[in-house]
């Protein structure tokens, strides 16, 4: 029988890590985060996983890449500072193809910022932070029970695709409190390791993708001998500066995300098929959001919400044809309008959209919004 409970964001991700066949987890303590690795701390040794409290982000990150290639399932959790100190390291699991969980429970910044209030300002770090040409997947979620689930699905993406992934998640979203209702075993969908059927002995090659795209892993230790760099390299995982060779994994690297853009969506609509004025939103600023559009609605105005789950690779196609028909687009967000940038260029008529947003270390409320779009419609306040 479903098991239900009341948690924090943060635990609901911890036990949807653990759904998942989460088995490593390491990280360095950081606000609004640390009850993710207090919760890890306490459950991990009950199923056997291990649990490594690192000396700083960068290590952490580190220590999860090795534990990964040795054939666990792993996870690290921080926030923006500790986030900014994990890139290096998330660039060489990009080039290494090392699937792995990361974190970011976002807060107030730059730099310490605010460590106790809500931010969404890390939307572009997720996606540029590392250097060079790259893909990223990055995945968020407003309510508890979304936090368990789409924790779930960043495991399943990582091991698929072989990368890392990214949960964008804010202190809002990690600090409330609501009810949790665990899926039975086998009730969620849980993608195993794909490993390679080469014998030990034979000559395997770690990067030589399958058919489907897919690329078989060995575990360290289980009788294949193969390289992992942060360099360019080839199917052997070593170093090349064959031009080549470089080429195609760059492409591979960046296509195998890309092309799957529409296929790694996942979305929330709410009333879009008669909406004038579409706001979208992501995190714990579409909970106002959504609150808006059933407010406006008791009142008889036409408006609808689209709440994205999947931020990297941004789905384009998707916010396209959900506000095709809409006289209005409010994006609603907690930062300078990372997001609205992208949803300007995604629609066909960018001068449409409009950004709806709170900077002040305050979550966005209904009033902010209805306030946003008073002016945008010019009524004023």
């Amino acid at each position: 029988m479903a098991e239900s409970m009341f948690v924090q964001g943060n635990e609901a991700c911890a036990r949807g890590a653990l759904y998942a066949n989460l088995r490593f987890f390491a990280g360095y303590p950081i606000t609004p985060s640390t009850e993710i690795a207090e919760s890890l701390a306490e459950l991990l040794p009950t199923v056997g996983g291990k649990f490594v409290q690192m000396e700083d982000e960068l290590s952490s990150m580190c220590a999860i890449c090795g534990a990964s290639l040795a054939g666990l399932k792993v996870m690290t959790a921080t926030s923006g500072p500790g986030f900014s100190l994990k890139q290096e390291a998330i660039g060489y699991a990009v080039m290494a193809e090392i699937p792995c969980v990361i974190v970011d429970a976002q807060r107030g910044g730059p730099s310490t910022g605010l460590p106790t209030e809500v931010s969404q300002g890390d939307v572009m770090q997720a996606r540029w932070g590392v250097h060079g040409d790259h893909s990223i997947i990055a995945l968020t979620a407003s309510s508890v029970q979304d936090v368990f689930e789409i924790t779930v699905e960043a495991f399943n993406m990582a091991e698929t695709l072989r990368t890392p992934v990214i949960l964008l998640l804010d202190a809002e979203v990690c600090h409330m409190r609501e009810r949790l209702t665990i899926p039975d075993p086998g009730e969620l969908h849980v993608v195993e390791r794909l490993y390679t059927e080469v014998k030990p002995g034979v000559a395997y090659h770690p990067y030589l993708p399958r058919e489907d795209g897919r690329l078989p892993i060995s575990n360290f230790g289980d009788g294949h001998r193969f390289n992992v760099t942060g360099l360019h390299h080839d199917i052997w995982g070593f170093p090349t500066q064959n031009a080549d060779s470089i080429e195609y994994l760059n492409r591979h690297l960046y296509d195998k995300i890309e092309n799957r853009t529409n296929l790694l969506a996942r979305w929330k609509e709410y009333d879009l098929d008669d909406a004038e004025i579409v706001l979208v939103s992501y995190g714990s600023a579409a909970r106002s959001a959504r609150q808006h559009v059933y407010d406006r609605r008791r009142r008889g105005e036409k408006l609808g919400l689209l709440e994205l789950q999947t931020i990297w690779p941004f789905p384009a196609d998707l916010v396209r044809e959900k506000t095709a028909h809409a006289r209005r687009v409010i994006v609603a967000e907690m930062n300078m309008g990372q997001l609205c940038s992208q949803v300007k260029i995604a629609v066909e008529h960018p001068e449409k959209v409009f950004l709806a947003n709170r900077i002040d270390g305050r979550l966005i409320t209904p009033e902010n919004i209805a306030r946003c779009i008073r002016l945008i419609d010019g009524r004023g306040f």
